[in-house]
């Protein structure tokens, strides 16, 4: 190895070693600790530039890089990266090609770029567990994944919540509703909107919340979710406890959904943030390109040319008609069929227990409403009072 002082003056003495003293290559190169390709180029140098000076320092950059993308194409990137703080390398590039920049760059030449300007960090990936499997339903309105997720802020400190579906095939949103609590009334308003707007799906896939299911309650009874899905002839699943990645493409949409419109921000009204959102998701179904759809957007994955099917038309009486009036109430049919009303049992079937049927109390008769069914009659036996005490709390599960 060379030591510090005057590398010039060494190299000198290595070439005149070789020139004037007659030393061979190979012994200047081990006397001075340097390869024999190190003496060759300094001769070189010197009987080039016959002066000590061709015998400094060069700089080792290449005369020419033909990776490097051009100046212009670089101010691009890194323009389309500060407007879209979120896009990646790939959400990039596909925007060059769309805008036919020319030359288009390839994927690691924008990652090099964003990397070079400091406007992309290295984050650890998250560990992929070998029991999980992608699966993806093969068309439009196959199935839909839908679900409650909280934090949204307003000025005044009011949390609220949003509703929110999404198509499992293409992953357009077909439901965001901004709601003050997430009661059954709100949920079941927001989910009926979707169905006169999108139509009906065959299936539905949601959690075990009670918003959208009582089945597993102490009691189980039939929500107004659970009504609406099977009034339509929609087939309503649900998670096992414990298992998210059920129901991965909506808890990945609210991770997107929380990093690009819930974040360090409130909203004025409930309004305002229902307005904010509808046009953050006309963005996020029309005009983003999603790397799972191999880089279409949701709108032109989920509105693709398909065989259409004929469907029953849309059922909404359950959830449209006012039952909550003085002469109506409602009972739970026990395991046997069995329902009672001011002392009065009578029988509606055992095929039906478990079910929340709707009672209208008439002066002389009372008739069994179950949903838009009318599946009973029977004559008033007395004028007692009828108390809904016990009617109130189910009534307050579906009208909420």
């Amino acid at each position: 190895m060379l030591w510090e002082s005057s590398k010039v003056e060494q190299r000198y003495d290595a070439v005149m070693g070789v020139i004037r003293d007659g030393f061979t290559v190979t012994e200047v190169a081990r006397k001075f600790g340097v390869s024999r390709q190190s003496v060759h180029a300094w001769l070189k140098r010197y009987e080039e530039g016959r002066d000590v000076s061709s015998l400094e320092e060069r700089s080792h950059r290449p005369s020419s890089s033909p990776n490097q993308i051009p100046a212009h194409v670089e101010a691009r990137v890194l323009e389309l990266r500060r407007h879209h703080p979120n896009w990646g390398q790939i959400h990039i590039h596909h925007q060059l090609e769309k805008e036919g920049v020319t030359p288009l760059p390839s994927i690691s030449s924008v990652y090099r770029a964003l990397r070079r300007s400091g406007l992309i960090e290295e984050k650890a990936r998250r560990k992929k567990l070998p029991t999980y499997k992608r699966w993806e339903r093969g068309r439009p309105m196959e199935l839909w994944q839908m679900d409650v997720v909280g934090g949204l802020l307003l000025d005044d400190g009011t949390e609220c919540k949003i509703i929110d579906g999404i198509d499992d095939h293409s992953r357009f949103i077909i439901c965001a509703g901004v709601m003050t609590r997430a009661v059954a009334r709100q949920v079941c308003g927001h989910f009926a909107a979707a169905l006169e707007k999108h139509g009906v799906p065959e299936e539905i896939l949601t959690d075990n919340g009670k918003v959208f299911t009582n089945r597993f309650g102490l009691t189980p009874t039939e929500v107004l979710f659970d009504r609406i899905c099977r009034d339509n002839g929609i087939q309503h699943r649900l998670t096992a406890p414990g298992t998210p990645t059920t129901t991965g493409k909506i808890e990945r949409f609210h991770r997107t959904l929380r990093d690009e419109f819930l974040a360090e921000r409130t909203f004025a009204s409930l309004e305002r943030a229902q307005a904010e959102l509808d046009e953050w998701i006309e963005d996020y179904n029309c005009r983003r390109p999603h790397q799972s759809l191999k880089m279409a957007t949701p709108a032109e994955r989920f509105y693709a040319p398909r065989a259409t099917t004929p469907t029953p038309s849309l059922d909404l009486r359950i959830y449209n008609e006012d039952r909550s009036g003085d002469d109506w109430i409602s009972r739970t049919i026990s395991i046997n069929g069995v329902i009672s009303i001011s002392n009065q049992m009578f029988s509606v079937g055992k095929q039906r227990s478990g079910h929340l049927v709707d009672v209208r109390v008439l002066p002389t008769l009372y008739q069994v409403w179950d949903g838009v069914e009318l599946i009973k009659s029977i004559p008033r036996l007395n004028t007692k009072e009828v108390r809904k005490k016990r009617a109130e709390p189910h009534r307050k599960r579906l009208n909420q």
